[in-house]
């Protein structure tokens, strides 16, 4: 595996591994508050983006205003249709959710404020490197690296999206997401579209989840 797919995949599996140790505790730990693992996760998927952050040279171009705006906006409507979403077979069902509540029922502040952080700016920055930057370049070639965003077809954008779906309970809203975030990485050959819409839909999806009290989508 070279460095530029390693930069790539390691804090996704970096992520994906402490789900698996997430799960064992909760089932296996006992008295222990596995919640507290979240920010564990976050600070380890954080700092392996930063070590490998060399390699991450297309992030040092800036994106377009429009594109910018355009991004948020279609964050905003991904957000509308996965909390639509969730019925019946649109829905494999999974864990409770994240609650960061208290035993008296308040919040824990530093839990939400953990939460919120990872899923609006770590998660999308690690996702967003893992399914478009890396796999869905990948699909349309194997030397990803010089496959330029604007240049990948649609077998590509099709098999990532149906990929990053599944990955979610919500399959089908994820399968939508793909496409949106997909489609901006493409039409505006940068990532930080993606990253942008990413971040907006996880970071209201996060905000209204408190409001409403919706663990279940965290």
């Amino acid at each position: 595996m070279n460095r530029p797919m390693l930069a790539r995949i390691a804090p996704f599996a970096l992520y994906m591994a402490f789900l698996a140790v997430e799960q064992v505790a909760r089932t296996w730990g006992g008295d222990f508050d596995a919640r507290w693992l979240y920010p564990v996760k976050v600070g380890v998927v954080a700092l392996a983006l930063w070590h490998f952050r060399g390699e991450y040279r297309e992030l040092l171009v800036r994106p377009a205003l429009l594109a910018v705006i355009v991004s948020i906006l279609l964050g905003v409507l991904v957000f509308v249709l996965w909390i639509n979403l969730d019925r019946g077979w649109l829905n494999l069902g999974g864990a409770a959710g994240y609650d960061p509540r208290t035993p008296t029922g308040g919040l824990n502040w530093t839990l939400v404020a953990f939460r919120l952080a990872g899923a609006a700016l770590v998660v999308p920055l690690m996702e967003e490197l893992f399914w478009r930057s890396f796999l869905l370049r990948w699909i349309e070639r194997q030397d990803f690296p010089s496959v330029a965003a604007a240049e990948v077809g649609l077998r590509a954008i099709l098999i990532s999206s149906l990929l990053f779906g599944v990955e979610h309970s919500l399959w089908f809203a994820g399968i939508l997401a793909g496409l949106a975030y997909a489609w901006l990485y493409r039409k505006y050959n940068n990532l930080w579209a993606p990253i942008a819409a990413h971040a907006s839909t996880n970071l209201i999806l996060g905000l209204w989840v408190l409001h409403d009290g919706a663990w279940q989508f965290w």
